[in-house]
């Protein structure tokens, strides 16, 4: 089997996940029949301190279900210039909801300069020339970048006193959590909704949670609707989820590990500086070394990586440490070739 290390999503149902789809209970969803469903959602929204929870087929449809609940045709959203939500789901918000992405410069630890951020926000009692700033959206983690707790409060505060709703796109919630050692709920907390993705380093086929009040959450079933999202007898899948937040989520500190190992080992390969790790998440820039070649070169003896415009490296349950002493390898091989 390859060295699959382009992402987390890539990863394969294992043998018990599959017999907890194969024995699942279903029924139709859209009528709030699945009763496998109903536990992923109740699972998902009990353990990020949620009232409701929304299952959908993807992280893209959750942020998207979130959006357009929060706000209405002709409001903004302020987010991230290089946010998932902003820049790699297809422009969703805009297209399909009329909403406006006010986007700002992130840092690499995935905050705002809060001054800047204060400083775009509109307000109700502006001048009616702009789009009226309904939302905050934060991303945590951000390219693997657990966000510092105290900054997050604060964002937090500030939006509020602004009159504000929160969104955080928190697709990879659970790594935040294991790294700071807090319940997810804690990470969570403060968010009026929170996406949460099930097939990211948790090893699931398909899914995401979109988590909030009811109230919000009622809003965004429709939406999910809609947006043609409404699922059958989904149980079958629904299974995998439950399965992974009760068995895989404690394990990511062992992804965590395999990539700082994999940093560590990168260190001193002429050509390859490690730019950051963090969490599940290595990033490299190769000097001197064409990134088509070295994917070339990798592909000949199974490993796989994405490499524009820098490395990434992605660790999960489907990569062991003997895995990544053989990329270690490969990369001291390739530039010393």
């Amino acid at each position: 089997m390859a060295i699959d290390l382009r992402s987390d999503t890539v990863t394969r149902p294992g043998p018990d996940m599959r017999r907890a789809m194969a024995g699942a209970e279903v029924g139709d969803d859209v009528y709030g029949d699945d009763p496998t469903v109903n536990a992923l959602e109740e699972l998902a929204a009990d353990m990020l301190g949620k009232e409701a929870g929304l299952y959908v087929s993807s992280g893209t449809q959750s942020n998207l279900c979130a959006l357009l609940a929060h706000c209405r045709r002709g409001d903004a959203y302020v987010v991230g210039q290089t946010a998932h939500n902003y820049r790699y789901e297809a422009g969703g918000a805009a297209v399909l909801g009329g909403i406006q992405p006010q986007p700002l410069d992130l840092a690499p630890d995935g905050t705002f300069d809060l001054d800047a951020l204060a400083g775009h926000i509109v307000t109700d009692h502006m001048m009616y020339h702009f789009a009226v700033s309904k939302l905050l959206s934060l991303e945590n983690t951000y390219n693997g970048v657990v966000l510092d707790p105290r900054y997050v409060s604060r964002a937090q505060e500030l939006a509020r006193s602004k009159g504000l709703s929160l969104h955080l796109d928190g697709a990879r919630i659970w790594h935040a959590a294991v790294e700071l050692g807090v319940p997810p709920a804690e990470v969570a907390e403060g968010f009026d909704t929170v996406s949460v993705c099930l097939s990211k380093g948790l090893g699931a086929p398909v899914g995401s949670v979109l988590v909030g009040s009811e109230a919000i959450i009622g809003e965004a079933r429709r939406w999910r609707k809609m947006l043609g999202g409404g699922m059958r007898q989904a149980g079958v899948i629904a299974a995998a989820g439950i399965y992974a937040l009760e068995h895989n989520i404690d394990r990511l500190a062992e992804d965590h590990a395999r990539a700082r190992r994999l940093a560590e080992g990168l260190a001193g390969i002429p050509g390859v500086t490690v730019v950051n790790r963090a969490t599940n998440m290595v990033f490299v820039r190769l000097d001197g070394i064409d990134p088509a070649a070295l994917q070339r070169r990798f592909g000949e003896v199974g490993i796989i990586v994405s490499a524009a415009p820098m490395v990434r490296m992605v660790t999960h349950l489907d990569i062991s440490d003997a895995d990544v002493e053989t990329v270690i390898d490969e990369f001291a091989r390739f530039a010393g070739a």
